[in-house]
């Protein structure tokens, strides 16, 4: 059974230097990937390979670490273009075993939109990772507009990355507790999720999916929350004046993927919101990396019969991503 990880990270030193010499650029983050996870984010090569074999993934889809390029303005132009070089670069030597999602110059709109394509039509990307919010500016703003338009043309799937939350937020609810805590509680502890899910909601609120019905974006985290909150977040079709019910969106636009958490509850969850076909292995290489063939026996552990084991295993990315070959 072939296993298809789709959220699977990387940092190159260009951009790890970009994120400390900006003023700004580093939200707070960049302490998270020190030691051996900073050595792993910067391999694409073999160690990287004999780890995914010693885990049971036969192909990573390379991204761009959070917070990507969203803080460094007009510099991240060129950065993305690199970055993305370098991906298919990767992607070309091991053409096996990596396939990747661009990283966009978001603070630009048109330069983003330009890349997206760019990325797909020319260097193979399978899509593109957003990182939220650019500043204040959450993905309903019209920034996020041409580059969910290209997206929704080139039918390729976006997937919305989490991001620390902004400075005023984290100061009311997630600081008070010591440096080390109030930074674990801001990303991966639970502020990293509420801020994702929350840009799929304002997205869906803002009618991103009325004016573009087959834009597809994915979710990592089993849904960063959102799909335990369906039934009160369907109650915004009493006010929302959007087209169709908010749960419309959430199975028609919308997949979700593991992020390294092997839960068969969730998992579960997340087809009972969904559907077995929108349902979508990642790891979160190397922040949730496991030795044991972990990754491989969670998936042929599943309480899923051998043609649902498939379609979570590799089947449904591919059928996604069939407009980007």
């Amino acid at each position: 059974m072939k296993i298809i990880a789709i959220e699977e990270h990387v940092l190159p030193n260009d951009v790890k230097n970009a994120w400390g010499t900006t003023p700004g650029a580093d939200d707070g983050t960049l302490a998270l990937n020190s030691g051996v996870i900073e050595e792993r984010l910067a391999d694409l090569g073999e160690k990287r390979l004999a780890l995914m074999d010693e885990t049971g993934v036969d192909v990573q889809v390379l991204s761009l670490t959070t917070p990507g390029l969203n803080n460094l303005g007009d510099h991240g132009i060129d950065i993305a273009r690199r970055t993305n070089d370098m991906l298919a670069a990767a992607v070309a030597t091991h053409p096996s075993r990596f396939q990747a999602l661009s990283v966009l110059p978001s603070a630009d709109a048109d330069a983003a939109a330009r890349e997206l394509q760019r990325s797909v039509e020319h260097l193979g990307c399978k899509g593109a990772i957003l990182y939220g919010r650019v500043g204040e500016k959450g993905m309903d703003h019209p920034i996020f507009g041409p580059t969910f338009a290209v997206a929704a043309e080139l039918n390729v799937p976006l997937l919305i990355h989490p991001q620390i939350p902004q400075s005023s937020v984290r100061e009311t609810y997630y600081s008070g507790f010591g440096a080390p805590v109030d930074l674990a509680l801001s990303t991966f502890g639970l502020g990293w999720h509420y801020e994702a899910g929350m840009q799929f909601v304002r997205i869906v609120l803002a009618g991103v999916f009325d004016r573009h019905p087959n834009l597809q974006v994915i979710l990592g985290h089993w849904g960063e929350l959102v799909i335990f909150y369906l039934e009160r977040l369907a109650m915004l079709d009493r006010v929302s004046g959007l087209k169709h019910p908010f749960i419309h969106y959430v199975r028609n636009n919308l997949h979700l993927t593991a992020s390294g958490m092997y839960n068969d509850a969730y998992l579960r969850q997340a087809v009972d919101a969904v559907g077995i076909d929108r349902i979508l292995f990642s790891t979160d290489y190397p922040y949730q990396y496991r030795p044991g063939n972990d990754a491989r026996l969670f998936v042929e552990g599943l309480s899923l019969d051998d043609g649902e084991k498939l379609k979570f295993a590799h089947e449904n990315w591919e059928a996604l991503t069939v407009g980007s070959a």
